[in-house]
């Protein structure tokens, strides 16, 4: 075990892992990882030039479309030095206070993506329930004051973890599982008392997951409702095909998360590169399929795409 603090009993450093083993195949692993990282910020570059140019796109639902971006954007660039870092350069040092900044960031842009999840669901419930009064409600100063509101929340609940963390003494190991910092990583090489920690990371989970999700499911019963009392078949599919995408987010982003906790819970008999390979679908599903998503989706985000190639090619 390298690099403790026999006073304070954290390491000095931590050593990242790869996939164990494969080591000496680490230059092609890296590819597929490089290739995820171009798709993820060239795609949501894409959406956030596509909007910007458009005027006619700073609508609420593409405000809140480019706030998904940015934070996806955010949420691939936290891990990227550590994860390249591993696979491209054998580089797996990692100090102890860089460890607990980058777990926190990652966190904090998850808790972020729940909460900009709720937002679009929002959106799409004023727009379909309420629709002559969508312009009034969701002015572009609210829709500010919304995002700031997402931001602070998710970066609050998340602070005291860093310190809960930092407080523990760790004489178990130095070895992390994974090529980047998570909460539930660190917390296993801790010998000492981790209720505290326990407690309010789960506390933490439940308020944003918990409280984002039934505040997702209540928008779209409410939705559903409305739709279901409009005469027209026609237009029933109208209003329920402006929502497809944003479920698909909603199902992309949970699915992945979900799946992450309960393997780390009760996979103890999965294989080996199952472990591996879950918490990087959680890193990188949603980033990268958001932007294809709303693309196939979006008739104004596909005619930009053409516009902006046609442009290049001419």
């Amino acid at each position: 075990m390298r690099g403790f603090n026999t006073t304070s009993f954290q390491p000095a450093m931590y050593q990242l892992t790869g996939f164990p083993g494969q080591e000496a195949v680490y230059h092609w692993i890296a590819v597929p990882f490089v290739v995820l990282y171009v798709t993820a910020m060239a795609g949501n570059c894409l959406v956030l030039c596509i909007v910007w140019v458009d005027r006619n796109l700073h609508q609420p639902m593409y405000l809140f479309l480019c706030m998904l971006a940015v934070n996806d954007l955010g949420m691939v660039l936290s891990a990227l030095p550590t994860v390249l870092g591993t696979f491209c350069f054998h580089s797996t040092d990692i100090a102890f206070d860089t460890c607990l900044a980058q777990m926190f960031f990652i966190h904090s842009f998850s808790f972020m993506e729940s909460g900009i999840l709720v937002a679009m669901a929002f959106d799409r419930l004023v727009a379909i329930c309420n629709p002559l009064r969508y312009a009034a409600i969701l002015t572009h100063p609210r829709i500010v004051r919304i995002g700031l509101a997402v931001v602070i929340k998710s970066t609050s609940i998340l602070l005291p973890l860093p310190l809960l963390l930092k407080r523990l003494p760790v004489c178990k190991s130095n070895i992390l599982s994974y090529s980047y910092c998570l909460h539930s990583d660190m917390m296993r090489l801790a010998c000492g008392d981790t209720t505290i920690n326990n407690i309010y990371g789960l506390f933490s989970v439940l308020f944003t997951y918990g409280l984002d999700s039934v505040f997702i499911i209540f928008s779209y019963i409410r939705i559903l409702k409305t739709v279901l009392s409009i005469a027209s078949h026609e237009q029933r599919l109208t209003a329920l095909n402006t929502c497809i995408s944003h479920i698909c987010a909603v199902l992309l982003f949970y699915v992945s998360t979900v799946a992450v906790s309960v393997m780390h819970r009760f996979g103890k008999n999965a294989p080996p590169l199952m472990h591996s390979l879950m918490p990087y679908v959680y890193l990188f599903v949603p980033p990268v399929l958001n932007p294809v998503i709303y693309s196939v989706k979006m008739k104004e985000i596909r005619k930009g795409i053409f516009r902006i190639f046609s442009r290049g090619l001419l």
